[in-house]
């Protein structure tokens, strides 16, 4: 009998929307990486999927994916694929036969997980040889103005309002312990051209700034608005954090 589910930490039903528009995807070379890691190229379990923004990238490289999100909401905000399945399921328990998958991926969403519990639901799942990966974002970078705008304005004031799963994140996963063989995942990063409305959108799908409310990010907002014009779009950079073992 498997164990009793913790709490299920929801932290984006209630913006949904805003997430599946807000948002970035993930740099397709590094969903190719992982692909070509994995055993063979029938399943993959797109956990914690969201709006299914791994998930679709995911079906250009496996005959199926499954994706799931403990988000009713979250699953009603994906965009539709022929080759993906969208569940409403828990990442710790998952509808999927043991033995079954190729690669098991949790995209911006390991830190929010009972990782005993989905340790032990990816293994069961993964078949021998299977992938295990951990891949995410967290902060970003215009240039040396808007960057020091964000670090003295935005992210100084939302220390202390980071759920703990943030700072794993925030940590790069380092202090994670993974299961199985490491395998190395070549730098990667998500390369955005973005007006500045499309970065403040991103920061208002924050957990942090849900959870406490937009006036944490009014006066930033302000700043960043003396500096970055309307409309004006501009590079941004997010370095993506990823850790992969096979199990």
């Amino acid at each position: 009998m498997r164990g009793r589910l913790s709490p299920v930490l929801d932290f984006f039903s209630g913006h949904a929307e805003l997430y599946a528009q807000a948002r970035p995807s993930y740099p397709p070379s590094l969903i190719a990486e992982l692909a070509d890691l994995a055993p063979a190229s029938e399943l993959a379990w797109d956990s914690g999927t969201g709006n299914g923004q791994a998930a679709t990238l995911l079906a250009d490289h496996f005959a199926r994916v499954h994706a799931t999100d403990a988000s009713s909401k979250q699953i009603a905000a994906a965009t539709p694929h022929d080759r993906v399945s969208f569940a409403v399921e828990a990442a710790e328990r998952c509808s999927l036969a043991d033995g079954s998958c190729d690669l098991v991926l949790a995209a911006q969403a390991l830190h929010w997980y009972d990782l005993r519990l989905f340790y032990a639901e990816a293994c069961r799942v993964l078949r021998p040889g299977g992938l295990l990966a951990a891949i995410g974002y967290s902060w970003f970078y215009v240039d040396p103005q808007v960057d020091a705008i964000v670090a003295e304005m935005l992210l100084k004031p939302l220390e202390p309002m980071w759920a703990a799963g943030n700072w794993l994140l925030i940590d790069g996963y380092r202090s994670i312990p993974f299961p199985g063989e490491e395998v190395r995942i070549g730098p990667a990063a998500i390369h955005l051209i973005w007006t500045r409305e499309q970065l403040e959108n991103y920061v208002l799908s924050w957990s942090a700034v849900q959870r406490y409310g937009p006036a944490l990010v009014a006066a930033a907002f302000t700043e960043l608005a003396s500096v970055w014009p309307d409309r004006q779009s501009r590079h941004v950079t997010m370095p993506i954090v990823a850790r992969a073992a096979r199990v």
